[in-house]
């Protein structure tokens, strides 16, 4: 009859402190608190899962409990406490699973079973584990014994999530924090593991295997029977990539030798590629990233061993790296980072990661321009330039065509002369209470939106560079003529862009309405009290100049003044504004009274 399969977690579960993997610290820390005879009466274990809590509370109780034990501090495994703990029937030992057993009626049975002594050993040791789902009420009716228990009782609180449990709590516990496993003590393991088990495997395939347990080794030992499983006793790289869904090295160092090369066309059949072998985008863009941070610890010598990777695939980064300057390397990790953040919330996720290697493609290209490499260019070059040259020399044809068609008629008349104010066309010559239609400036040339061929000569018809920078003359501009309804508008608009530390004089300048005055340049601001009066004067010339700005008028003025003794200028409150709409409508107290309505 053959034996009951035994999963390799719970198989290869260490039964002593050196056989715990990653924990070095701790396990000494507890053999030293043995040896000592300086045991507390409750700890905590908290880290992430399969990372050895547990069973680390399962060792120590069984420790404490050996008549006899070894001169490292470890148990006999061979006394009767030790024979009854490893045949699962001592009574010195009580697990509770939180999980299941989180109500009050639970923790008073524990609570009762503490105050009988042990009938062997010294202690009575109580783990409890997930204790993070105990209930509030669970939680206390536990205080008071977890602080003073009887002097053969001992606690174990095991957690995966420390935040949640009480302050309480954790005041009267000596907490230990586990951490994660590194992938070469993973590795390690597995390889025991494979060589008790009689399974060939390459070192490559493990590493692979330690990269997705992330930490934990019961995720690793799970992860590794699957996978020999799979592959009937003969672990491969290739094997562990197709059973795990792993995307290969293969692709990331292909795409950064394109990379280098400037080949975009390339770089996107690559991504093509993984997406049809069922890869998801966010995944591919994330391993691009680490495989651009394992080329930069590459580089140097002293962060070689911060690269997780096997013996074989390391030279091959190490030969790569050396063909990455560093300032490619950290512009192109900050690019893939930051299409990792933006691909959430991407509606066209595919032309997101697609963006992403063409500007990575071009970091090589850009060298020459900013090789300080402190951030990438937002830049992006033409990919297929020679499809680009032959459409590029039509628009100069049609241009020169256009500007040499109106050159003959005016060139015999006379260039004036650039100091000399413009003239105003016909239709500007009427009353001020019409809005004149506004006129652009080019040179010293007016031309109007109605007209825009008037007054012009052959030289003014051809467009002439300029710095923005440069401010034209002062009598060449023409000021519009403005109203109260854009002045409102744009005075609004400055008060929203204040910020928002001044929301309180946003709210009011909200509240204000400007009044033009008869000149039509200045308008008047009226406002409440002397205090407010002063703020708004430090803020004048701001409030002016964009004003000025907006309405195309330099002559824009701001007056201010405080309001008469019966002057209402006061901004009013919603309950205000409430009261006056009711006294003109009394049918809205109806309303309010009917539905119950209240004010926001």
């Amino acid at each position: 009859m053959e034996e009951n399969y035994i999963v390799s977690a719970r198989k290869y579960r260490p039964a002593t402190f050196d056989t715990v993997v990653g924990q070095r610290a701790l396990t000494t820390t507890l053999k030293n608190a043995i040896a000592n005879h300086k045991l507390a009466h409750a700890y905590l274990f908290c880290g992430p899962r399969g990372v050895g809590k547990t069973t680390c509370a399962r060792i120590f109780a069984k420790t404490i409990n050996c008549l006899h034990p070894t001169a490292e501090g470890e148990a006999c495994n061979e006394c009767e406490s030790c024979v009854a703990f490893n045949e699962q029937r001592s009574y010195n030992i009580h697990e509770l699973d939180a999980a299941s057993n989180n109500s009050v009626e639970d923790i008073r049975s524990l609570i009762e079973q503490v105050r009988i002594p042990p009938q062997i050993g010294k202690y009575k040791v109580y783990i409890i584990d997930e204790v993070h789902m105990l209930s509030q009420a669970a939680f206390n009716a536990f205080l008071k014994t977890l602080e003073e228990p009887p002097r053969h009782a001992i606690f174990i609180l095991a957690t995966t999530e420390k935040h949640k449990i009480l302050p309480t709590i954790l005041s009267r516990c000596q907490i230990y924090d586990f951490n994660r496993i590194g992938v070469n003590d993973m590795v390690e393991h597995l390889e025991k593991v494979a060589q008790n088990e009689n399974i060939a495997c390459e070192p490559e395939a493990l590493t692979v295997i330690a990269q997705k347990a992330d930490g934990g080794m019961r995720d690793a030992l799970s992860i590794f029977d699957q996978v020999a499983s799979f592959t009937n006793g003969n672990i491969t790289y290739q094997s562990v990539i197709n059973n795990l869904n792993v995307l290969d090295y293969e692709y990331y160092f292909r795409l950064t030798d394109c990379f280098l090369a400037n080949r975009i066309t390339e770089c996107l059949l690559i991504f093509n590629e993984v997406l049809q072998k069922g890869f998801d985008g966010n995944h591919f863009i994330t391993g691009l990233s680490s495989h651009l941070r394992d080329l930069l610890v590459s580089r140097d010598a002293a962060t070689l061993p911060l690269l997780e990777v096997g013996a074989s695939i390391r030279e091959r980064y190490r030969t790569q790296a050396q063909q990455c300057s560093p300032q490619f390397l950290y512009r192109a990790m900050k690019l893939c980072n930051d299409c990792d953040l933006n691909y959430r919330q991407s509606k066209n996720k595919r032309l997101l990661v697609e963006l992403t290697l063409i500007e990575v493609a071009q970091l090589t290209a850009d060298a020459d321009e900013n090789p300080e490499g402190h951030g990438p260019k937002k830049v992006l070059k033409p990919i297929f330039s020679q499809m680009q040259a032959a459409p590029a020399a039509q628009p100069q044809q049609s241009a020169a065509t256009t500007s040499a068609a109106p050159a003959a008629q005016p060139a015999a008349q006379p260039v004036a002369a650039p100091q000399a104010a413009p003239a105003r066309p016909a239709f500007m010559a009427q009353t001020g209470t019409t809005k004149k239609t506004p006129v652009m400036k080019a040179g010293s040339i007016g031309i109007s939106i109605r007209h825009p061929h008037a007054g012009q000569t052959p030289a003014q018809h051809q467009p002439t560079e300029k710095p923005a920078e440069t401010a034209e003359p002062a009598e060449q501009w023409e000021d519009y003529i403005i109203n109260e309804r854009d002045l409102d508008y744009y005075w609004r608009e400055f008060a929203a862009r204040l910020p928002k530390e001044e929301s309180a004089n946003a709210g009011r300048m909200m509240n204000m309405h400007p009044h033009l005055m008869k000149d039509q340049t200045t308008f008047e601001i009226v406002v409440d009290n002397e205090m407010v009066q002063k703020y708004m004067q430090q803020l004048a010339p701001q409030i002016e100049q964009h004003l000025r700005r907006q309405l195309h008028n330099r002559r824009i003025k701001m007056a201010l003044r405080v309001s008469a003794p019966g002057e209402q200028v006061r901004a009013y409150s919603h309950a205000e504004r409430f009261a006056m709409m009711s006294k003109k409508n009394p049918k809205l107290l109806k309303l309010r009274d009917t539905f119950g309505l209240e004010l926001s």
